[in-house]
């Protein structure tokens, strides 16, 4: 079967809940009607009661009631709705007002009701008003209060009925108008696309109850919208990269195979193409690494690292290309953390790679370190021209060069030592960042000083 829409299951709802509160009232003012027509009945026979007894004051013996019955008598004439059993103190039956009677009635004292040939009554056995007096039982018809007790319950049910079908139309009218921001979020998920995926909600027009969700959704398709450009451009930028050491090999491997050339030129060919292959390996490899960066794969071990010994072991492989560069390296300060010392020196390496191809001659390289009870900084500056400002942002993306004359592929740098560098410290837990102002950038790397507990 076909699952009820949330439209149809609010409008029953709703006509349940009314169908339920006009029940419920209608039951409570049904009982409160009936016990409103007992105390007017019990009021009316203790009334009529007084008269009987004044009329029957004295009457202590049957003759006695005898003489007494023709003022009865006259007074029932005027009530017809009252019919009396009269018995003696001895309690044998002195006198019936009506020959429908039956022989035996309830004898239990205060008010009780009877049914006696398809008639209601109401039956009052008073206690007598001295011990010599006749007892006197009344029964009052109540025919009329069951017709009407009868016709009110018939139209609460049909109130009942009524009311929960209006409810039933009105709320499911109700339903359909506040659930329209929601149909017109189906519409706009049904038309997004790879093509379209900066549709976004008016979270002006939406309900407060609903606001929250259109946020969500508009934030879930920003964020698709971000990783389907990265992916575009990450797809671009490896096509990019490939095709200068591709077209490279083909060009140099036809011109080889135009002649016949001796072993020492075919050597040298395959040298050439050697090169060409090993940076394409490289890349590919970066590019898994990064991969399984951004799936959480990456699961860095926990070792103590005393970070000025690594740093200085860095330096030293540095030593001699900063030497030959002109550029002075030095670092200060000391911490203690727990990481995985070749994924942390790769991090580091890349950045002090940086940092020397960008420092001019006679500049100078600095690492510092410092920290506290629950983190360590480790600052890697360097002189020359700053990055501007708009760059800065995207240093860390995939395949990104800031220096104009190197975003054409090449076989040296692909532009994505700072993306792995960011991966790694970010599988230890750390943050990167960058600063940089006219004559001075910096890269600040902040990792915990205790393993991060998973």
């Amino acid at each position: 079967m076909r699952r009820l829409s949330l439209s149809s299951r609010l409008a029953l709802l709703f006509a349940g809940c009314a169908a339920v509160v006009s029940l419920f009232a209608g039951v409570l003012f049904g009982r409160a009607s009936e016990v409103h027509f007992v105390e007017l009945d019990q009021q009316l026979m203790e009334s009529r009661l007084a008269g009987l007894r004044s009329t029957l004051h004295g009457a202590g013996t049957l003759e006695q009631f005898t003489q007494r019955l023709p003022l009865l008598l006259q007074d029932l004439s005027h009530q017809p709705d009252l019919s009396v059993r009269v018995r003696g103190p001895d309690g044998h039956v002195w006198f019936d007002s009506s020959t429908q009677l039956p022989d035996e009635l309830p004898t239990i004292p205060g008010l009780v009701s009877l049914q006696i040939s398809g008639t209601d009554y109401r039956v009052l056995n008073p206690a007598p008003d001295s011990p010599g007096a006749p007892r006197l039982t009344l029964l009052l018809d109540i025919t009329h209060h069951q017709h009407f007790l009868q016709r009110m319950q018939r139209l609460i049910w049909m109130t009942v009925s009524l009311s929960a079908l209006a409810t039933a139309i009105l709320g499911a009218w109700a339903a359909r108008s506040g659930l329209r921001p929601l149909r017109r979020m189906s519409a706009i998920a049904a038309s997004v696309s790879a093509d379209s995926l900066n549709a976004r909600l008016p979270q002006a027009q939406m309900p407060a109850e609903l606001a929250e969700l259109a946020n969500a959704f508009n934030a879930m398709l920003s964020r698709l919208d971000a990783s389907f450009q990265r992916l575009s451009a990450f797809s671009a930028d490896i096509a990019h990269e490939l095709r200068t050491p591709l077209s490279n090999l083909l060009t140099h491997t036809q011109v080889t195979l135009t002649r016949p050339r001796d072993i020492d030129a075919y050597r040298e060919a395959l040298h050439s193409n050697l090169e060409e292959l090993q940076w394409m390996a490289q890349l590919v490899n970066d590019m898994l690494y990064l991969a399984k960066a951004d799936h959480g794969l990456l699961t860095p071990k926990r070792e103590p690292l005393d970070v000025a010994h690594e740093v200085d072991a860095l330096l030293e492989f540095y030593a001699l290309l900063a030497e030959d560069s002109h550029i002075q390296l030095s670092h200060t300060g000391n911490g203690q953390i727990a990481g995985d010392r070749s994924m942390l020196r790769r991090a580091l390496s890349n950045l002090l790679d940086n940092a020397l191809r960008y420092t001019p001659a006679g500049g100078a390289i600095k690492v510092l370190i410092s920290g506290s009870a629950s983190s360590v900084n480790i600052t890697i500056e360097n002189t020359g021209p700053g990055i501007p400002a708009e760059q800065v942002p995207r240093l860390f993306d995939r395949f990104y060069r800031a220096d104009p004359a190197r975003r054409e592929g090449s076989s040296e740098h692909a532009g994505l030592g700072l993306a792995i560098t960011q991966s790694i410290i970010r599988a230890h837990g750390g943050q990167i960042r960058c600063e940089s102002q006219e004559g001075l950038t910096r890269f600040v790397v902040e990792l915990p000083a205790k393993p991060a507990i998973s």
